[in-house]
């Protein structure tokens, strides 16, 4: 633990739930100094509304809310789709692509606020821990970061609501929902509680952003997305800003039950956990994307940008958003997006999101005079034997040596 008169004032990454108010209290009472209480909205909705108040009276010298919606989608998350990235096959990134912005927004916080720390809500056991500190000590090697989690002996949940009542910090009666859960525009995680149990299937009245698919409607509704130098920038014609786009994917993919997902995940610190997540407007977002890098993009180009998903979706995971490997993945992804230029159309229907259409009209790699399967006069098909046949070499040749060694 940090000696209490190395701090003289904190940042805390506050969410207003019942850890991070603990948090609040618990850095008053052991360093005894000023601290400031910064959310960050990145979608969250009325979750924010008591933010302030709950803050203030749980003891913040000053609070901040800063709306970061914008750049949220902007900076962090339509650069990760530019890269089409996904972790382990099905998770889209949503909790570990908002910390480096939550970060950031901290540490430029503590810059005004004249902080020499910051703290942070997440646990020793967690990936959260990792992506927040790795971005402070981006912004500055030399910030002091308390971490109560690794700290304090309030080891049960037992023990920290003994704390909460000893302090006077208001706590739930009655736990309606057991599972946390973390919410942005991008999407929303469930974890910890029932969902422990990996055999048991995730209680329907978890789910907030997506319908039951079997209740969704019968009838499917198409969507049309376009995208410029690989981000989408419009829906059905109309032209949105990019928080606008996401928050209005959300609710079409909501209504058809799209972007449900059960993980079971390899955390950063080695142990796995089970995840639940609803990412709807992102789940449509992917699909669009790739349909339009499908018509636009060179086969070898995407070969290449392919390769590298999964680790550049494993750097965000674990962290390293503002790392010299990560930008310079996205600058080789960035150059590769210049060419997507289109439109995508896409289906949703009952928990599914299917491509039935794409197009372009500026670079557009699809030449029917080429592909046709109709009579051509561009294409003579007895070419197709020498082709074969170079590409088939190195067979021949290690089947004659094979050959060979029976005799």
């Amino acid at each position: 633990m940090a000696k209490k008169q190395e701090i003289s004032k904190i940042v805390l990454a506050y969410s207003g739930g019942l850890d991070t108010s603990i948090i609040l209290k618990w850095l008053k009472n052991e360093y005894g100094c000023k601290v400031v209480a910064f959310s960050a909205d990145l979608g969250q909705g009325d979750e924010l509304d008591p933010i302030r108040e709950k803050a203030l009276a749980t003891g913040a010298d000053k609070v901040y809310i800063d709306d970061l919606r914008e750049e949220f989608v902007r900076d962090f998350v339509f650069p990760m789709f530019r890269a089409n990235a996904i972790y382990e096959g099905h998770y889209l990134l949503g909790t570990s692509i908002a910390r480096p912005l939550i970060a950031k927004r901290q540490m430029e916080i503590a810059a005004m606020e004249g902080c020499d720390s910051v703290s942070h809500g997440a646990t020793g056991k967690g990936n959260d821990q990792v992506r927040f500190e790795l971005a402070y000590y981006h912004f500055d090697p030399s910030i002091k970061v308390v971490a109560p989690w690794r700290m304090w002996d309030l080891n049960s949940r037992q023990a920290l609501i003994e704390y909460a009542q000893k302090n006077d910090i208001p706590i739930p009666t009655i736990q309606k929902r057991p599972w946390s859960s973390d919410r942005n525009l991008l999407h929303i995680s469930f974890e910890g509680g029932i969902l422990e149990d990996t055999w048991a299937e995730a209680p329907e009245e978890m789910y907030v952003l997506t319908k039951r698919p079997e209740d969704a409607p019968d009838k499917a509704q198409y969507v049309e997305i376009e995208f410029k130098n690989g981000n989408a920038v419009a829906v059905d014609g109309e032209q949105m800003t990019p928080a606008q786009l996401l928050a209005h994917l959300n609710f079409l993919g909501g209504q058809h039950g799209v972007g449900r997902v059960d993980l079971l995940e390899n955390r950063s610190v080695g142990m796995k956990s089970r995840g639940v997540y609803e990412t709807p407007g992102g789940t449509i977002l992917r699909e669009a994307h790739s349909a339009v890098e499908q018509i636009t993009m060179d086969r070898e180009v995407m070969r290449i940008r392919d390769s590298l998903i999964p680790e550049y979706a494993k750097q965000i995971y674990a962290g390293y958003w503002f790392s010299p490997e990560r930008l310079m993945l996205q600058t080789l992804i960035d150059d590769s997006q210049k060419c997507v230029n289109g439109v995508a159309r896409v289906k949703l229907y009952k928990g599914l999101c299917r491509t039935v259409g794409r197009k372009s009209e500026t670079d557009s790699l699809f030449n029917l005079d080429f592909a046709t399967f109709e009579k051509d006069q561009v294409f003579n098909q007895a070419d197709a034997e020498g082709f074969i046949k170079i590409n088939s070499l190195r067979l021949r040749i290690r089947s004659l040596m094979q050959a060979n060694r029976k005799k």
